[in-house]
């Protein structure tokens, strides 16, 4: 017993320094997201049937995928809000998702809603063609 208690608390102590890993400030998870991409022209619109899934930067965005694009949308008014385990509900009108749109935003773990952003313009951000 007294062999299995210490060998817990050896890997207790293990793992401590690598969950008190500091966490990419969200700047930096943006940069890292989009690393080796190239920014295009920004659009007022896209077209949600497309997008496989989106992601959230703390405080700062909404990442948009759609195939090989990544659409960056920094909200025009309540980014500060995001939190990546937030769930994003999107109301549209139309048959696109456009900036001056409202998102909700509703926390995971209560399903109150909690804040919503209205969204910017959306800048695509791709892969450059290989030569």
């Amino acid at each position: 017993m007294r062999t299995m208690i210490s060998t817990l608390l050896a890997a207790v102590a293990l793992a401590a320094p690598a969950a008190a890993a500091p966490r990419q400030s969200p700047d930096a998870r943006l940069a890292t997201l989009l690393a080796g991409r190239e920014a295009g022209k920004p659009t007022g619109c896209i077209s949600p049937r497309w997008t496989s899934s989106s992601q959230i930067i703390d405080g700062t965005a909404i990442v948009y995928r759609d195939g090989r694009t990544l659409w960056v949308n920094r909200p025009r008014s309540g980014a500060e809000a995001l939190r990546d385990d937030d769930i994003l509900v999107t109301r549209q009108f139309g048959s696109q998702l456009c900036r001056i749109d409202s998102v909700e935003l509703v926390s995971r773990g209560s399903t109150f809603q909690r804040g919503f952003v209205i969204l910017g313009d959306f800048v695509p951000y791709r892969l450059p063609r290989r030569s």
